[in-house]
């Protein structure tokens, strides 16, 4: 269940974001899903990452495009999990590259691949 997720999330970023992660792992914890993405800067973000304006432009624009794609994104979660997607939260370490999403679920789930 946890690859499932993990392949979804890279499939979401590649069509959605335009570029996939360099690594994705993802974790079922209870009645959370977390997944937790490096390398997800494309060279153009990563070159406004050297100023201060440009980290928080990077951050607004990448909350702005997750807006736009969460019910597709939790829709695959749930489907996958069999448990319905109650919230996503989100958040981005800009000058890591790094991205993480929370999922919460409306039950406890028993991952297969722990």
């Amino acid at each position: 269940m946890e690859n499932a997720i993990r392949n979804a999330v890279i499939k979401f970023e590649q069509e959605f974001m335009g570029r996939g992660p360099d690594e994705v792992r993802a974790f079922i914890v209870r009645d959370l899903v977390v997944v937790r993405l490096k390398g997800v800067l494309t060279p153009a973000e990563r070159q406004l990452a050297k100023t201060v304006e440009g980290i928080d432009m990077v951050k607004r624009l990448r909350q702005n495009l997750i807006a736009q794609g969460r019910d597709k994104l939790c829709e695959q979660v749930s489907e996958i999990t069999g448990a319905k997607t109650l919230a996503l939260f989100t958040d981005i370490d800009v000058q890591l590259s790094e991205r993480v999403f929370v999922f919460t679920l409306d039950r406890e789930i028993q991952s297969g691949s722990q």
